[in-house]
């Protein structure tokens, strides 16, 4: 979902297409449909600006049928098969700036360090479970367009939620106290995110939520696995540690 810049316009972002009329002066207007404006925010992103019109192209050049899944955040660390033995586990990566943020304050709050809420923490996001990811890309192998049919673009998202809000949720749930810091990232502090996402609602998807499954992840993977982190990569981690110890707050 990156690749639209975080911004709506007030309106819900269409799976892909939108219908627009073009002012010709003269009181003369015509009638197109285009592909959804993207606004990139990152060289990541943009690459899959690229990716989008690429596959227009084959599509309409070469008839070749495709599938474009604009996808939100993967959260979750299991599947229903991963969870059959401990060796078929994800990954479970994060960053402290620029990587998934829900992963970020899951090890945070599992190493006892504040949960870092960038700016105002007004960014919103799109999310999606991994199980639920898996459970798309079935969905859409299953219904594929029909030849001659347009790139056929999927929303594969199943909730919106702001920073600060995800940032409560797991407070709330481990006690983690939660912390402004200043945001690295070159963003808006406040941004809506409505997404249209009635296709793969359509086609039977039944979302597994972050208020229903965040719990696991939290105490079976975050918690159980938290030795594994190096807090000597956290910034000023034995810093706060003394300072949290000693009663002393630390600096936001």
């Amino acid at each position: 979902m990156g690749v639209y810049g975080y911004g709506t316009a007030g309106t819900k972002i269409p799976e892909g297409y939108l219908n627009v009329t073009l002012d010709l002066g003269e009181g003369k207007q015509v009638k197109q449909e285009i592909l959804y404006p993207v606004n990139p925010g990152s060289i990541y992103h943009m690459t899959k600006t690229q990716d989008q019109l690429l596959f227009a192209y084959y599509n309409k050049n070469d008839k070749v049928r495709v599938t474009d899944l604009h996808q939100g955040i993967v959260w979750g660390t299991q599947t229903e098969e991963t969870k059959l033995a401990p060796e078929l586990i994800n990954r479970f990566d994060y960053d402290g700036d620029y990587g998934t943020v829900l992963n970020r304050f899951l090890m945070q709050a599992a190493v006892g360090y504040p949960l870092t809420v960038h700016g105002t923490g007004g960014q919103t996001r799109a999310f999606i479970h991994i199980q639920d990811t898996v459970k798309c890309i079935e969905l859409a192998i299953k219904s594929p367009p029909e030849k001659f049919e347009r790139v056929k673009i999927i929303n594969q998202m199943t909730e919106t939620h702001r920073v600060r809000e995800l940032a409560k949720m797991i407070s709330e749930m481990t006690g983690a106290k939660l912390e402004l810091v200043t945001n690295p990232r070159n963003e808006d502090d406040e941004n809506e995110l409505l997404v249209e996402n009635k296709t793969f609602l359509d086609l039977g998807l039944s979302p597994i939520t972050l208020e229903h499954g965040l719990l696991e992840e939290i105490t079976e993977i975050a918690k159980k696995y938290s030795i594994r982190c190096d807090a000597s990569k956290i910034p000023c981690f034995s810093t706060w540690t003394q300072n949290h110890k000693a009663g002393i707050p630390s600096n936001k």
